[in-house]
């Protein structure tokens, strides 16, 4: 056949296909128009899932008479006007085919009406393009887009449309999304008539805890931590869960890039890093997260529907993410005060205290910390901890020395030898009593009850002490150099070409952790020293995961996983053992080395290490007061 233009209608429905795949998408399209023009409300009724129809309203700036027929045709829109602006954009929309992709597959009304206009003005489209009449309608300020008979004129399409209950679940889900992407907007959702959300603009921070218990739960509320991060001109803030207010699935996951939500492999691998050594084995993290940067950072252009996004600096995006939620979990300890600073990209800060809660963490309260690592041996020990007890931990400072590390855990486990006497713990006023509290007594010789200013705490001796062991090992082996160890016979791998670049490329990087890499050939890299402690581990595929995840996320911390689980089995087996008994001068010694120590909350498994009730609670279970 000769070469021919495609008919107009034909186009659409091809720019169609990309864009709607079922019901939501035209929800999400139209929605996002909504927050373009300014809207502070907006009406969502939907009939049979959506297939019938969908009508979406808002109180937005409106479309003048005359740009009607334009807003109606492919690549026309008011939010972009040059290559400048694509590259800087702030808008949810810019490619002008969400109305005329739609109007090629539906039968589309749109009516609007500016402030200033005397009467609202409806037109009609078929996606040609052609045939506008603009009629008078008396439709108030704002926009309604009404959207019917979806896929009716091509009916292949329309089969592949689920029951209406699972089109509309999707539909539903989608708005809650939007929603904690905007709380300053109204959003009203009925479905056959019948009203299923009603959430209204949410400007104070109670309202919007009210409006994330809505959509995901009081629970989420309870167990989640508010934080507030800035660095080298990237903002993240939001709400992150407790590692012990897990999901099997990854259903409660929320991020926003400049207010729009993407599902992005860089992100999902940044979250993975930072919860990974608090987690349960096969548990997923919760979320709200916000992230702020300069939108030419970001290419919001990378996918047909604008939910996924690319960054022009990667790495450094991924670094901070970790950064920020790797330290927000970290200083989740009872009793903890945290410094809120905003971090610039010098380092010059400023900062105020802010108060964590003493055993749970209202939403309430905003946690703001520094990105920095905290010094060597800062806040680590209790001031029980004495030379003595730690012998073992006084490094040489040029290196590690595995023998050592053996011996630290000899010296740990007998870091609270067996005494007689209890403090006198249960006479110090409320005012004056550690978070924690004190022990009264060891149950079942496994688990140690404390009284705290605010009710009653258990906590797993052993969990607890294996999270502060293995801190403690994380601290002082990460703080000093890294044992090197060379190679009597040394490796050679054969990689792709890619590959051996990428190991030339980060030989600095990989020094810094231990390894001496040197490329030997196009394809081919040899190793020639490798981390001491990873000496009996299969350092091979080790480098080859490493040189993987360079190439896909730009950043790698497979060497310091394969470290970290040693260190943690070596945790594990020097902590105070189930069944063997605790003075109680040994159970507070523990309860004063929790209050310090980093991720206290989960033992190195991810499975909790106490747990509190209230007073409330407590007088709950028996009716006092009812």
């Amino acid at each position: 056949m000769r070469i021919h233009a495609l008919p107009t209608q034909l186009v659409n429905q091809i720019a169609a296909g990309e864009v709607v795949e079922r019901p939501a998408s035209v929800v999400k399209e139209l929605v996002e128009n909504c927050f373009d023009a300014g809207a502070t409300q907006i009406y969502i009724d939907v009939e049979q899932g959506g297939a019938r129809q969908i009508r979406i309203r808002d109180n937005g700036c409106g479309i003048v008479k005359d740009d009607l027929a334009l807003a109606l045709s492919r690549h026309a829109t008011s939010k972009i006007a040059s290559l400048d602006d694509l590259e800087h954009v702030i808008s949810m929309g810019f490619r002008g085919e969400a109305l005329p992709s739609i109007s090629s597959v539906a039968r589309l009304t749109l009516i609007s009406r500016t402030a200033d206009a005397e009467c609202a003005w409806q037109v009609s489209a078929d996606g040609t393009e052609q045939n506008f009449d603009p009629q008078p309608d008396p439709h108030p300020p704002g926009t309604t887009v009404d959207v019917r008979d979806l896929f009716y004129n091509t009916p292949a399409r329309r089969k592949f449309l689920k029951a209406e209950k699972t089109e509309f679940t999707h539909i539903e889900s989608l708005i809650q999304k939007l929603a904690l992407a905007r709380f300053d907007v109204g959003f009203i959702l009925n479905h056959n008539q019948r009203e299923v959300l009603n959430l209204k603009p949410a400007e104070t921070q109670d309202a919007q805890e009210k409006r994330i218990a809505a959509i995901c739960g009081s629970a989420f509320v309870e167990n989640c931590v508010k934080i507030d991060f800035a660095a080298s001109g990237l903002h993240l803030h939001g709400w992150v869960g407790l590692p012990t207010f897990s999901r099997s699935q990854q259903d409660m996951q929320f991020f926003y890039v400049n207010g729009r939500l993407i599902k992005d492999r860089l992100v999902a691998h940044a979250v993975k890093q930072a919860y990974q050594d608090v987690l349960y084995h096969g548990r997923h993290p919760v979320f709200v997260l916000y992230l702020e940067l300069d939108p030419a950072l970001v290419d919001v252009n990378a996918h047909p529907t604008k939910l996924e996004v690319r960054f022009r600096e990667g790495r450094m995006v991924h670094d901070f993410l970790f950064q920020a939620l790797h330290r927000s979990l970290a200083d989740q300890r009872p009793g903890a005060a945290v410094v809120a600073q905003q971090i610039e990209t010098v380092g010059e800060a400023s900062a105020a205290q802010t108060p964590v809660a003493l055993l749970r963490t209202p939403l309430n309260q905003q946690t703001s910390l520094p990105l920095s690592m905290p010094e060597p041996g800062a806040g680590s020990m209790s001031q029980r901890t004495t030379p003595e007890a730690f012998g073992a931990y006084r490094y040489p400072p040029e290196r590690v020395n595995l023998s050592d590390v053996a011996e630290q855990i000899k010296a740990y486990g007998k870091l609270y030898p067996q005494t007689d006497g209890a403090i006198p713990a249960q006479h110090v006023a409320a005012s004056a009593m550690p978070p924690l509290g004190f022990a009264l007594a060891h149950i079942h010789n496994i688990y140690i009850l404390a009284e705290t200013a605010n009710g009653i705490i258990l906590v797993d001796a052993h969990a607890a002490h294996e999270r502060v062991t293995y801190e403690h090992l994380k601290q002082h082996y990460h703080n000093r150099a890294i044992v090197s160890q060379p190679l009597l016979l040394p490796i050679k791998l054969q990689v792709t070409a890619a590959e051996a670049d990428l190991a030339e490329q980060e030989h600095e990087f990989f020094m810094g952790l231990g390894f001496e890499i040197n490329r030997s050939g196009p394809e081919t890299v040899v190793l020639r020293a490798t981390p001491a402690l990873l000496a009996k581990t299969d350092v091979d595929q080790l480098v080859r995961d490493i040189l993987a995840d360079l190439a896909t996320h730009g950043v790698s911390h497979k060497a310091q996983e394969s470290i970290n689980a040693i260190l943690a089995t070596m945790a594990c087996h020097g902590s105070v053992r189930a069944k063997r008994k605790l003075s109680i001068e040994e159970m507070n010694a523990l309860l004063r080395d929790m209050e310090q120590t980093e991720r206290i909350g989960q033992c190195n498994h991810g499975r909790p290490t106490w747990v509190a009730l209230s007073h409330q609670e407590l007088d709950r279970f028996f009716m006092r007061g009812q």
